[in-house]
């Protein structure tokens, strides 16, 4: 059966969107690129004010409250249910509570063909990169660089401390069937 959504897991600067992009470019077909960070903009800024939206700390923390774990159920049986519709789609995602993130997507995904995908980074790595975007809250790429990655399952693993994006994406296209 052919691979519909490919999973993409890791932490805050690990390079998952470079490998997102390049997997666009490699893959034969179409795939819509969705991830975190598309539905944390799509919420209201009062999303990011309230006990139970999501909160960014100083220390790059991040902390989600019930308000924001609704629209989250709501939006991945929505990139669920566009799969299903024919969609193929990349997840560009952070399981920011390990395995527990991970089975949220396994039951809405069911039973559509995925292929989960461990993106790591050595934590001063991240860091190191975060720093340099300039974009995000120092401290949340060394904090989620294992976090992530706690009790979850791969079909497959890169490290973008040892590879580029675009070997990474041939990597993961090569598995994609």
């Amino acid at each position: 059966m052919a691979t519909q959504v490919i999973v993409l897991n890791g932490g805050s600067s690990s390079g998952k969107s470079g490998i997102v992009r390049c997997l666009q470019a490699v893959l034969p077909d179409p795939w819509l690129a969705l991830g975190t960070d598309t539905l944390v903009e799509a919420m209201p800024a009062s999303m990011r004010v309230s006990e139970g939206g999501i909160d960014f700390a100083p220390d790059g923390e991040v902390t989600v409250g019930p308000e924001f774990r609704r629209l989250e159920a709501a939006w991945i049986e929505g990139v669920a249910a566009m799969a299903r519709a024919g969609a193929r789609v990349i997840v560009d995602e952070v399981f920011l509570g390990g395995a527990r993130s991970q089975r949220r997507w396994q039951q809405a995904l069911g039973d559509l063909p995925v292929l989960w995908v461990g993106v790591r980074c050595d934590g001063a790595i991240a860091a190191g990169r975060e720093v340099a975007r300039g974009d995000r809250i120092i401290g949340m790429a060394a904090s989620q660089a294992d976090l992530v990655h706690r009790g979850v399952r791969y079909d497959l693993e890169v490290d973008t401390a040892h590879a580029e994006s675009m070997e990474c994406a041939v990597s993961i296209a090569a598995r994609v069937g």
